[in-house]
């Protein structure tokens, strides 16, 4: 049979992801695995109707499709993006429905199931029969037990294709409602006091409900904010995955594109930073995509520790969950604090207004604070995938991140609590002592565990 492989890494023939294809090539020859590199290959796709109708035959005349991917930022590469998009912007979904899918990702496993999720959603939103998918480490290929687990993948892949086995869709299909966002007069403002509010977008027309939110929440300060278009940003093109940034955290095309100079005295400059931006198929535009995966030259380290983050979204943002877990996430780790979301879902212009209003207040207020919410799982997960992974296996190429994770005190590793551990060496020989243990476990462990937060409450009520 044929599958049409679809390759995500803007590295092509050279990217990780494709030598477990080649892998499974290699024990499966009686099938071929024909493989399209799509990220390295977007501009011909995109600006060539001939190139872009030979992947569509391509793809019209498999017998399934894999898609295969790196991940960058908790997704697919911007030109991926732009691949799916463009297929709904040309309407060639009939090309897609009905073939049979499956997806193969590599990464360090850092937010990979928001990858799968994005990608699983895309196919049933294609009308496709999705299989499931491999997510393997990147080093997965280099471990027997792994390859295996490869084969079998790839074995069901081929075998529920040859007996046209049943699927279900695991998302349901985004409903878009018709609203007109019509703004009404700001009845007070609040006084920007000295700090740097930047409002990123990729659209400001003022037609459009995400350009007149953007202009009502730009009106709600009594000083005028920064506004910077995306699309007037000198980007030259997507990130090579090349990770010479690694060294110094300097970007391969450094002053041949203005976006590490736009990055580094803008958005790292700003006290509040407003993202904006319309949903397009589950996510953002490909060039919010572009935006995310370019700022990779700073690596694993967060630069924008303690600003205040808010987002402007036009779309059905509460019917992508995976979407909102994305940016929680990320902003999590990048050591800021996320206030809100503001959509135009609640189809009530003043509603709308109010809830603007009020998040330019609560960014100004919690900035003069330094509120940060804590961290969730989100966040404290994710950065120990960090801390774990930069301390040991990519300390090289990722010398920039090893140096501030050192500096910052951020290899937090908790076995080098010898106080903790000496504490449960003994408590641990204790309870193997039958009485010792009853004692314990039965009498004591509650008021025990209470009685050092009693020790700090009993403090503050001294104090105050």
């Amino acid at each position: 049979m044929k599958i049409v492989v679809l390759n995500g890494s803007p590295k092509g023939d050279l990217s990780v992801t494709i030598q477990y294809v080649h892998f499974i090539q290699n024990n499966y020859p009686q099938h071929e695995l024909k493989i399209i590199n799509i990220a390295q290959r977007i501009q011909a796709i995109e600006k060539t109707e001939e190139t872009f109708e030979e992947i569509i035959n391509d793809i019209r005349s498999s017998d399934g499709i894999l898609w295969a991917f790196p991940l960058y930022f908790l997704l697919v590469h911007s030109h991926y993006k732009r691949f799916i998009e463009i297929i709904f912007e040309r309407n060639i979904i009939e090309a897609f429905k009905d073939k049979y899918t499956a997806a193969l990702s590599t990464s360090i496993h850092f937010y990979d199931h928001t990858a799968h999720n994005y990608i699983n959603s895309i196919c049933d939103d294609l009308g496709m029969k999705y299989l499931g998918y491999f997510s393997a480490d990147m080093a997965d290929l280099m471990i027997e037990k792994k390859r295996k687990e490869l084969i079998l993948f790839a074995e069901h892949l081929f075998r529920s294709i040859e007996n046209n086995v049943p699927t279900k869709k695991n998302f349901q299909p985004l409903v878009n409602r018709q609203f007109e966002y019509i703004p009404g007069e700001v009845e007070t403002t609040v006084d920007v006091d000295n700090k740097k509010v930047l409002v990123l977008t990729d659209s400001t027309d003022n037609q459009t409900n995400l350009g007149k939110m953007v202009e009502r929440f730009s009106q709600s300060f009594s000083q005028k904010i920064e506004l910077i278009n995306l699309n007037d940003v000198d980007i030259r093109g997507g990130c090579l995955g090349c990770i010479q940034c690694g060294y110094d955290n300097t970007c391969a095309y450094g002053d041949k594109d203005g976006y590490m100079e736009f990055f580094n005295t803008k958005v790292k400059k700003a006290d509040i930073i407003i993202f904006a931006g319309t949903i397009k198929d589950r996510y953002l535009s490909s060039r919010w995509k572009l935006f995310f995966d370019r700022s990779f030259f700073n690596n694993h380290t967060p630069v924008l520790i303690d600003k205040q983050v808010g987002f402007i979204i036009s779309g059905p943002l509460s019917q992508i969950p995976n979407l909102r877990q994305i940016f929680e996430a990320w902003f999590e780790l990048q050591l800021c604090n996320l206030v809100d979301f503001i959509t135009d879902e609640i189809e009530d212009s003043a509603q709308i207004d109010n809830l603007l209003s009020n998040l330019a207040e609560r960014l100004l207020r919690y900035q003069k604070e330094n509120y940060v919410k804590p961290m969730t799982f989100l966040g404290i997960g994710g950065m120990k995938i960090f801390r774990d992974d930069i301390y040991g296996r990519i300390r090289f190429p990722f010398r920039a991140d090893h140096k501030f994770y050192q500096k910052y005190g951020l290899y937090d590793f908790p076995q080098k609590n010898y106080k903790v551990r000496i504490t449960s060496t003994i408590m641990t020989l204790l309870t193997k002592i039958p009485s010792v243990r009853k004692e314990i476990y039965e009498r004591r462990i509650k008021t025990e565990m209470i009685k050092p937060f009693q020790k700090v409450l009993m403090h503050n009520e001294r104090v105050n």
